[in-house]
């Protein structure tokens, strides 16, 4: 084990150990190689574990999956359950009989098909938490976090810190792993090269309002083509579709989803950035450092097992909010920018916001920049700022 494996603390790890006293079954999903097996081994180092991607250990459970069960009565780690779709119904009877808390640990890296699985089996028996790969906060005490263009480039995945790999060189060997595996056992596709193609258009399109149109016209296929390569995306947690606010203030507000990559290192390299230099004077910088603080916030509502509460607002008139955090009794507008100086006519937007919307709050604004400072008609925050997560 290296000596990020060792220091890293994922964040999710408290509320798995308080929900694996509750539940007599844990479900976690995420991507793959989000460090899914590393931490149910840790925190559950006397539970034996069982990979559904081996094929003997699959043909037990597709084969005989009572007796594949039965032979782990005292609970186990099953991996990737997603290649033994049966298995959550059986284990629905063995949980029933002994509801003992924290008796089976399921992962998988597809989440529709596992969500689909597991609402239909263990509803009500199992809990379900989300893994991404690693935030700012579990990489703040192992990384200097001086430049976000570094950072941004390296992407989160825990194997990029962990072992001496390159980032372009982990997130080829990734994409090509995931056209090859993952996404065969989801679907069949035709054109591999056009999706892919497709997927690094998407590249390009982060931080903006999903066109099904523009894309189909670009890839010369179909709108209904384009849709469902969308949600294969998001069913491997390769592409998160930030849904938009809107409540009932007229007919202005836009209602299409915004396009955001699960890790924003995997963007990077689907733009073909190869190095500082290059994302520096990259004209959709702005677009990817508004990716990574996204996909922070919704790592830290994930990381505490909390719903996401994260929409953002566009009019028609174009007036906008980068994120909206919706709260009990409140909402929380925030802006993000790439830039390293302030500059006042960011408030701008949450003026407007709060004459729509009385219950908000004063907006946040996380910046390129290092000052922190707090004004009548908002705050600035540095984008490392150690409190950015407790932001939602």
């Amino acid at each position: 084990m290296s000596y990020y494996s060792l220091m890293i603390k994922r964040k999710i790890s408290e509320k798995f150990q308080k929900l694996a006293k509750e539940f007599p079954v844990i479900t976690v999903t995420g991507p793959r190689q989000s460090g899914k097996t590393t931490l149910t081994k840790m925190l559950f180092p006397n539970k034996t574990y069982v990979s559904l991607e081996n094929p003997d250990q699959r043909k037990k459970a597709l084969e005989d999956p009572r007796g594949f069960l039965r032979s782990l009565s005292q609970g186990a780690i099953l991996d990737e359950i997603q290649r033994a779709p049966e298995i959550p119904s059986y284990l629905q009877q063995m949980v029933d009989d002994d509801p003992a808390p924290g008796r089976f640990i399921l992962t998988g890296s597809q989440q529709l098909e596992v969500s689909q699985t597991i609402s239909q089996s263990l509803a009500g028996r199992t809990a379900i938490l989300r893994l991404l790969p690693l935030s700012l906060e579990e990489v703040r005490p192992v990384k200097n976090l001086t430049s976000s263009n570094e950072i941004m480039l390296m992407g989160f995945y825990p194997r990029v810190f962990n072992e001496p790999v390159a980032a372009k060189d982990f997130y080829a060997g990734y994409f090509s792993t995931y056209i090859e595996r993952d996404l065969r056992q989801l679907t069949q596709i035709d054109n591999l090269p056009t999706f892919e193609r497709f997927v690094q258009l998407l590249g390009g399109r982060v931080g903006q309002l999903f066109n099904a149109s523009s894309l189909a016209n670009d890839l010369g296929v179909s709108q209904p083509t384009v849709r469902k390569w969308l949600s294969l995306l998001e069913a491997s947690y390769i592409v998160y579709q930030l849904p938009p606010f809107f409540r009932n203030v007229g007919k202005r507000l836009i209602k299409t989803p915004k396009i955001y990559f699960y890790d924003v290192g995997l963007a990077a390299y689907l733009m073909g950035i190869e190095n500082v230099q290059m994302l520096r004077n990259h004209p959709l910088r702005g677009n990817l450092f508004e990716n990574m603080l996204v996909m922070e916030l919704l790592k830290s509502r994930h990381n505490q097992g909390e719903r996401l509460n994260l929409f953002f607002y566009r009019d028609r008139t174009g007036n906008e909010i980068d994120l909206v955090a919706e709260k009990a009794r409140s909402l929380l507008p925030i802006e993000i920018k790439a830039a390293e100086t302030v500059n006042l006519d960011w408030f701008k937007s949450f003026k407007h916001f709060k004459s729509l919307f009385k219950e908000a709050e004063p907006g946040v604004v996380l910046y390129g920049g290092q000052e922190k400072s707090t004004l009548s008609g908002g705050s600035f925050m540095p984008w490392d700022d150690q409190h950015v997560a407790g932001l939602v």
